[in-house]
């Protein structure tokens, strides 16, 4: 069998099967799976899903935090021909319900306060009991697929109105897992410990390479900062994964003490947000022996179009999200020389949106991918991410980019964290407003952090408000939440209005 033509539910067959493949930190217990029971276990989710009336091109619901059996599912849905469909558990009921309606699901995997959403008729099975009871082992033979087969459908987060369920094909994430393995050099001795939800992109792609290169995956159910702490020492891990404010927030934990821990972390990969200077400084001092590696992908894209290494062998800039991946065609749209959107074309570019005509013809032309990501590309050929089009912020014509005000705010000593956003302005159309979180024992002074901005970047980006947080709203997949902060913002906004009302 071809590599085109490969189920992407074999990913890990070729794997000895003594070695660990998943330590589930979701019980009392730790629950370890070796590849051979990964891959039986698979194998009997798809004689289940068979026996369950479930064929090739049907689609298959999760609805479920992380555990090890997340990762037999979604192997063993791709392995019976079927479509996994990993869904945003934190997302409202409502939202989910209309996902899984357009979505056109068939059978649903669901923990015990998601029963009320699987649709009347549709085939289920809950994790515990019920999943036992519907595993069939024994021998299974992979549905036979072309590269083009769609294999999974993740979905957006939504941002911009319903999420989508993305196309992903057999072939695309084979090649995907493949070519990231190599650039990132994972071996089999890498241990990574995951936290982020198993439905993000970040999380399904870690899983996929891990798999691929016969390493090791620690699975907690959910991401907390103490534990994630006490799981690096105790399961000795290689290897972190996710977004900054995972970092940060591991960071800042009490729990993170034991250096000789620290030091055996060889990488920390972190990618959906930018990282600022302060953070990886501290990330720097806190695992010494680590290298710092900042991801940029997108759901639809491949989902990784960089990897971490230069073809000359020049050293990369620390704040770069790398260097072109072979086989990964790109072009810059609009803005400024070596400026603009990333639009993409490789093997993993997804087919479209499920039942979206009108979002994929919006987003995808003879297999391009229009990103809707500002990125910049230095005399080196390295790339930087400047911001996503819908972040960007247009104040009396000018551009502001929410990353480089924060990045100005983090120098001043009194804060910690920072992050900028777009509020309505009758004038400006649209003036950049920041919430900061303050270094321990600092003292808050709006005044001086709005005219520390204007004396280190230019007048028309400072922030027109600077507002305390003791912490950040975040979404589902642990990125700050801004539509939260915008309403904060509005709650504030209308209270001053109304003190100013009362005393007039």
């Amino acid at each position: 069998m071809t590599a085109a033509s490969r189920n992407a539910g074999t990913i890990a067959d070729a794997v000895a099967r003594d070695r660990i493949a998943v330590i589930d930190l979701l019980g009392p217990e730790p629950f370890t799976l070796t590849y051979g029971e990964l891959t039986d276990r698979a194998r009997a989710v798809a004689r289940g899903l068979r026996k369950a009336g479930v064929g090739p091109g049907q689609r298959v619901g999760l609805l479920a935090f992380n555990r090890a059996d997340y990762v037999t599912v979604v192997l063993g849905t791709m392995l019976a021909g079927a479509i996994a469909v990993p869904l945003n558990v934190k997302l409202p009921f409502e939202t989910l319900r209309a996902i899984i309606q357009v979505g056109e699901i068939d059978f649903v995997f669901f923990e015990p306060p998601f029963r009320e959403l699987v649709p009347p008729g549709v085939g289920s099975a809950g994790f515990g009991a019920d999943f036992d009871a519907f595993l069939d082992p024994g021998p299974f033979e992979a549905a036979p697929v072309t590269a083009e087969t769609v294999s999974m459908q993740p979905y957006t987060s939504g941002s911009t109105g319903l999420p989508k369920g993305v196309l992903l094909t057999h072939g695309g994430q084979i090649w995907a897992a493949e070519i990231l393995v190599e650039h990132r050099r994972l071996r089999p001795d890498h241990r990574a410990i995951l936290a982020a939800p198993l439905y993000h992109k970040n999380a399904i792609v870690a899983v996929k390479t891990a798999l691929l290169s016969g390493g090791s995956m620690v699975v907690m159910p959910r991401f907390d900062a103490a534990a994630y702490a006490q799981a690096i020492d105790r399961w000795d891990v290689t290897m972190l994964t996710g977004v900054p404010t995972m970092m940060r927030l591991l960071l800042d934990s009490p729990a993170l003490s034991d250096e000789a821990a620290r030091r055996k972390v060889r990488v920390v990969s972190m990618g959906s947000a930018p990282a600022s200077d302060k953070l990886l400084a501290d990330l720097r001092a806190a695992f010494p022996e680590a290298e710092l590696h900042l991801n940029y992908g997108t759901t639809e894209g491949g989902p990784i179009m960089f990897g971490w290494y230069h073809p000359d062998g020049r050293a990369r800039p620390p704040h770069s999200i790398g260097y072109p991946i072979a086989g990964c065609e790109w072009k810059l749209d609009g803005g400024r020389p070596g400026e603009g959107e990333l639009i993409v074309r490789n093997p993993g570019v997804a087919r479209g949106y499920h039942k979206r005509a009108d979002a994929t013809a919006a987003r995808f032309a003879e297999g391009w991918y229009r990103t809707g990501d500002i990125l910049r590309r230095d005399a080196d050929g390295w790339f930087y991410f400047v911001a996503r089009t819908d972040d960007m912020i247009n104040s009396g014509g000018e551009n502001v980019f929410p990353q480089e005000v924060e990045a100005v705010l983090e120098r001043h000593p009194a804060v910690r964290a920072a992050t900028v956003i777009g509020v309505d302005h009758e004038i400006k159309g649209q003036v950049p407003v920041a919430f900061v979180i303050l270094e321990d024992g600092a003292i808050f002074d709006e005044a001086a952090l709005k005219q520390f901005a204007l004396a280190n970047g230019p007048a028309y980006a400072h922030p027109r408000r600077v507002m305390a947080a003791d912490q950040f709203p975040l979404t589902g997949t642990n990125k700050i939440d801004k539509a939260a902060l915008r309403a904060r913002i509005d709650e504030i906004l209308a209270t001053e209005q109304k003190r100013v009302s009362a005393h007039v």
